[in-house]
């Protein structure tokens, strides 16, 4: 396509979507004359949402751990999160969560969804897909899709479990929050409990 005829189908000026193109947003080649040409493919699946959109609209990165013995994992994933996002370019605020991957009431996961509803969320980040939610967290991409937030996913194949490696962490999250509900997060029955149950997972491997 003529950039005269992908700019009317986008709904842009000639001159937006020639800066486009300069800035590497989207591809073209060069006709004999010297003329830009689009791909037709590429314009198509532009077409429900502008580019500098995404740009002009925050990236959230959201890291969870499930407990307070893990805030040290929590802190070394932010930083991992703001140096992808920092070597992006990407202007970003960081979301820090604790509580277990069930729980979907947890503070820092209503904030990020209340963001992106609203839409001024142009892209999230996280560190692997777990960390937004153990199951559930295909409703939350198909929301992002929605409110054209892109998801992006920094390691999507170095943390694999198997199905019976997820059932003990769901497992032994789900003990961990009714535990704490009973006897408190903090107390001595709580943390033996959790104890006991981490020695029994690994005495049946």
């Amino acid at each position: 396509m003529s950039i005269s005829e992908a700019s009317k189908e986008l709904g842009v000026s000639t001159k937006t979507l020639r800066r486009w193109a300069d800035d590497g947003k989207i591809k073209f080649e060069r006709s004999p004359t010297n003329q830009r040409r689009f791909y037709l493919s590429d314009i198509k699946r532009i077409i429900p949402r502008d580019i500098d959109q995404v740009d002009a609209r925050i990236t959230i990165n959201y890291a969870r751990v499930s407990s307070h013995d893990q805030k040290a994992d929590l802190i070394r994933q932010a930083q991992v999160l703001e140096a992808f996002s920092a070597s992006k370019g990407w202007q970003f605020e960081t979301i820090q969560d604790l509580g277990s991957g069930l729980n979907y009431q947890k503070k820092g996961l209503k904030k990020l969804l209340k963001r992106i509803l609203s839409g001024e969320v142009g892209r999230l980040v996280i560190t692997h897909k777990d960390r937004l939610l153990r199951f559930g967290a295909e409703l939350v991409f198909a929301m992002c899709e929605e409110f054209d937030t892109e998801v992006v996913i920094v390691n999507k194949s170095s943390e694999e479990l198997t199905f019976e490696q997820e059932l003990v962490t769901d497992m032994i999250e789900l003990v961990t929050v009714m535990s704490a509900r009973m006897y408190g997060a903090r107390s001595h029955k709580n943390k033996k409990l959790i104890e006991n149950i981490s020695l029994a997972v690994e005495a049946s491997k």
